[in-house]
């Protein structure tokens, strides 16, 4: 299915780049770290990591699982709250992409590949290379490397993103590689930045700073560039993604080597966190075969934290219905920790894979009390509420629901969920107010403000759903006339 859709793309991207022939290398995942206002307008990086988001969840490439994505949003966070733009809106996504690279894009969007993050060995690696990207926006690099280029429309500039993934998903000397080169390769170039030594240098001086400040090992980001080295070495195949967009030397690595030994800084952190957070990422996203064998050949050794590798086994092994081997590993997680959340979650989990969701429901309630303010709580309370077709737990769902989204209202799945949960509960209204939303999260601004008019032309509204309805139209409208003409044809042929 991913497959398909980057083909998609890949598709779309050609149709909206303009055709320039040429026989040149490979285009690489683009670095664009900046923010500023000379590669788009202030309206335009307003809105570009909205619709960054919507673009890489229509190609099937976003990661949003919330335990991956909240953890490597607080580390970003925690970065940059030690920057000196520590005020400026940064964005953090991790795609499903298995090349080891990671790249920062206008507007403060900075992106990292699922490949990335399981190639690293601890939180301290990938932090760095978290680091060295805001780097390249808090100094401005891609507005200094693009200093005499027009300004690019929003589109453009999405589409030029969406090139090089696909171009970086094809690799080079393959037929797809050749369709990209034929079907526009002088706009992804114009966004291929060949970093100066200088702005690399920059980023890891100041990348390596912003570690030891966050409480990172500042040697993270060297053991890292090291091993991608190491990588690359076998039967002859080039370096990882990352190392081209980021080339390194050895004199550049002993430099930063130097600068982190300079700063004598112990970690305040463990990273026993991460490690399950990897394990998740890696049952969710690996072959189930695979995965189990990586788990269980790190379960016989040392290298990694032997609870971690147990909980990514029972996950893969519940994505493989394989639901007594998973049982014994829940038990031995809850034998070492009964109390622990995610060990308990991992049973709830579990419980509903075994057709036992009231007990699941009792174990989540009571985790509900105890964790009140838990995303991951309340997300696991919520899905477990909808997997049978109960009334009454799906109006619970309603309100655990619509509470939550009063916090997280950009969160796609459960919007989603909310609006089969209203609509299963007998609130229709609120159903299809929520269906609106997941249109618009979407990126179908017509279809949303389509669905929102068909429900206020009910005569059965109360006086406050009628303002509240109206109100969201009003704002979708707006939206919708900043839109350029293409863009509204275009929704608007969609919705047919």
């Amino acid at each position: 299915m991913i497959q398909t859709c980057r083909k998609f793309l890949l598709c779309c991207t050609i149709v909206a780049v303009s055709a320039v022939a040429g026989a040149q290398e490979s285009v690489r995942l683009p670095d664009l770290g900046g923010t500023s206002t000379r590669i788009l307008s202030p309206e335009e990086e307003r809105r570009f990591p909205r619709e960054f988001e919507q673009y890489m969840r229509a190609s099937e490439l976003l990661v949003e699982d919330p335990m991956v994505r909240d953890y490597f949003v607080d580390m970003g966070y925690r970065l940059v709250s030690y920057s000196d733009r520590a005020e400026e809106n940064f964005h953090f996504f991790v795609l499903q992409e298995p090349n080891i690279n990671a790249f920062a894009a206008p507007a403060g969007v900075i992106a990292l590949h699922s490949g990335l993050l399981l190639a690293a060995q601890d939180e301290h690696e990938v932090a760095g290379v978290v680091a060295h990207e805001i780097a390249h926006v808090t100094q401005d690099h891609l507005a200094r490397g693009m200093e005499n280029a027009q300004r690019t429309a929003l589109p453009t500039l999405l589409a030029s993103i969406g090139l090089a993934l696909a171009a970086a998903s094809a690799g080079s000397g393959g037929d797809a590689s050749q369709a990209i080169l034929l079907g526009g390769m002088s706009l992804a170039q114009q966004f291929q930045i060949n970093y100066t030594r200088q702005s690399e240098s920059e980023a890891d001086r100041i990348g390596i700073q912003l570690l030891a400040r966050a409480g990172y090992d500042p040697h993270g980001m060297t053991r890292f560039f090291e091993r991608l080295n190491l990588l690359s070495r076998p039967m002859g195949e080039g370096p990882p993604e990352y190392l081209r967009t980021h080339p390194l030397t050895v004199n550049r690595i002993a430099e930063a080597r130097t600068r982190a030994e300079r700063l004598d800084s112990k970690p305040e952190r463990g990273d026993d966190e991460f490690h399950f957070v990897q394990a998740r990422l890696r049952a969710l996203s690996t072959e189930t075969t695979k995965a189990e064998l990586w788990f269980r050949v790190r379960l016989s050794g040392s290298e990694r934290p032997t609870d971690a590798m147990r909980y990514g086994l029972a996950l893969t092994l519940m994505r493989d219905q394989r639901l007594d081997a998973a049982r014994d590993e829940v038990e031995t997680l809850l034998e070492s920790s009964p109390n622990r959340q995610i060990f308990r979650l991992l049973h709830a989990e579990l419980l509903v894979n075994e057709g036992r969701v009231a007990e699941a429901l009792d174990e989540l309630e009571s985790l509900m009390r105890q964790y009140p303010g838990s995303r991951q709580v309340t997300i696991e309370y919520a899905r477990t509420l909808m997997h049978e077709r109960d009334t009454e737990r799906a109006a619970k769902a309603t309100q655990v629901l619509r509470d939550y989204l009063q916090h997280h209202p950009d969160d796609l799945p459960r919007t989603e969920l909310y609006a089969r949960a209203a609509d299963r509960a007998g609130d229709h209204v609120r159903a299809a107010e929520a269906l609106a939303e997941s249109y618009y999260m979407r990126g179908g601004i017509w279809e949303a403000i389509v669905q929102l008019e068909r429900v206020i032309e009910r005569e059965d509204l109360d006086y406050y759903q009628r303002s509240r309805i109206g109100s969201r139209l009003n704002q979708l409208r707006a939206e919708w006339l900043r839109l350029s003409e293409r863009e509204r044809l275009r929704q608007r042929d969609r919705d047919r």
